[in-house]
C-alpha cells in the first residue's frame, strides 16, 4: 500500500489521460460540482470520466480491467480491501498546475466512489504508510511525505502531491474556485462527450512536453489551449479542438495532419488494413484559429488497435516520485 502512496504523485496525468483516452459514456452528464470545486484555481490541465458509464460499454470495461491488470499496487489494494474501481468507483476527475520547470509533480486526482475508509485506512498504515490529522481530515502518506490520499467522506476520495491534496480540503472555505470561463468550457465538453480533457494553457508549457523533438514541438508552440473527448457506442468517435494563434497557422496545421495520414497510409505494409481505416475515420479541418479533428472506427477495430499498440510498446519499470 505504501508504494501505491509513493508512486501516485508522478502517475495522475498518465492515469487522467489513459481514462480520458478510453473511458465510458458521460453523455448529459456535466462534470461534478463538489469535485471541481475542490480543484486548484490555477489548474492547467483538467481530465474527466463517468466510470459508471464505462462500464456500461464493452469497450470500457474492458480499458478498465486493462489499467487494472497493469498496476501491481491496485492489484494489492482489491487483494487486501475488496475494493474494485470498476465496481466502487463511480467519476474520475484529474487535474494539473504543473508547468515546465516545475521540480516535482503536482496534481489531484477525485475520485467519487464508494470506500471503506476504516478497512483501507488500517491497511495503509500497517503498509508503512505515515498518516497526519489536517483540517479534520486524515491524510494517508508516503513515508517520504511527499504524496497523500485523505477521505473527504466515504463517497470522496482526493489523491496527488500532499500540498495539492491539503488545498483540496481548504477549498471549501476559502473561496478561491475554478475561473467561470474554466467551468463553462468543463460543462460543455463534459456535457457533449464521453469523456474529456483540456488545457487552460498552450501545451507547450506543461510538464513533460520539453520532451518533443522537431516538427512535433513546433507545432506545439502553435497551439494556445487543447480539448477533446471520446464518446463511445457501435462506434469509438473521438473528437479534439485545438486553438492555434493565428488561422494561417490552424490551416498549416490541418495541412501537416493530413500529410502524416497519407504518409501512413504509403508507409502501412503489414498493417495496411487498419491504417486505411484508420485514415478513412479521420477529418481534419480548419475553421479560424481552430483545428478540430475527429476519428471514428468501428468499437472491435479501435479494440484491434490498442492491443497492437500493446504489444509494441516496450517495457516501462516501475514509477516512483520522479524529480523533474
Amino acid at each position: 500500500m505504501a508504494s501505491v502512496l509513493t508512486g501516485m504523485n508522478a502517475r495522475i496525468v498518465t492515469t487522467a489521460t489513459l481514462f480520458t483516452a478510453f473511458a465510458g459514456v458521460l453523455t448529459g452528464n456535466a462534470a461534478d460540482s463538489q469535485l471541481l470545486g475542490l480543484v486548484m484555481p490555477d489548474a492547467k490541465m483538467l481530465a474527466g470520466v463517468n466510470v459508471d458509464q464505462a462500464k456500461a460499454s464493452p469497450f470500457g470495461l474492458y480499458v478498465l480491467t486493462q489499467m487494472q491488470a497493469g498496476n501491481s499496487g491496485m492489484k494489492e489494494l482489491i487483494a487486501l480491501t475488496g475494493f474494485d474501481p470498476t465496481r466502487d468507483v463511480h467519476e474520475l476527475l484529474a487535474a494539473s498546475s504543473a508547468t515546465q520547470g516545475s521540480k516535482t509533480p503536482t496534481g489531484l486526482a477525485l475520485v467519487r466512489g464508494n470506500f471503506d475508509v476504516a478497512t483501507i485506512t488500517n491497511l495503509a498504515t500497517s503498509k508503512g504508510a505515515a498518516s497526519e490529522v489536517y483540517g479534520g481530515v486524515t491524510i494517508l502518506e508516503d513515508p517520504k511525505k511527499q504524496a497523500g490520499l485523505a477521505f473527504l467522506d466515504p463517497t470522496l476520495a482526493v489523491a496527488g502531491d500532499l500540498a495539492s491534496v491539503k488545498g483540496a480540503i481548504d477549498r471549501p472555505s476559502s473561496g478561491q474556485s475554478l475561473p467561470a470561463a474554466v467551468i463553462a468550457q468543463v460543462n460543455h465538453w463534459s456535457n457533449i462527450e464521453d469523456a474529456w480533457f483540456l488545457t487552460t494553457v498552450p501545451p507547450s508549457s506543461l510538464t513533460g512536453s520539453s520532451a518533443l523533438a522537431g516538427n512535433a514541438a513546433g507545432l506545439l508552440q502553435q497551439v494556445q489551449r487543447a480539448a477533446g473527448g471520446v464518446k463511445f457506442g457501435n462506434s469509438v468517435v473521438a473528437t479534439a479542438a485545438i486553438e492555434t494563434d493565428t488561422a494561417q497557422n490552424a490551416t498549416q496545421m490541418a495541412n501537416a495532419f493530413q500529410f502524416l495520414v497519407n504518409m501512413m497510409q504509403m508507409q502501412s505494409g503489414q498493417n495496411s488494413q487498419q491504417i486505411a481505416a484508420l485514415a478513412q475515420g479521420l477529418a481534419v479541418t480548419a475553421a479560424a484559429t481552430t483545428v478540430n479533428i475527429s476519428l471514428s472506427l468501428p468499437q472491435a477495430q479501435f479494440q484491434q488497435l490498442l492491443q497492437q499498440l500493446q504489444q509494441k510498446k516496450p517495457a516501462v519499470p516501475a514509477v516512483g516520485v520522479k524529480k523533474q
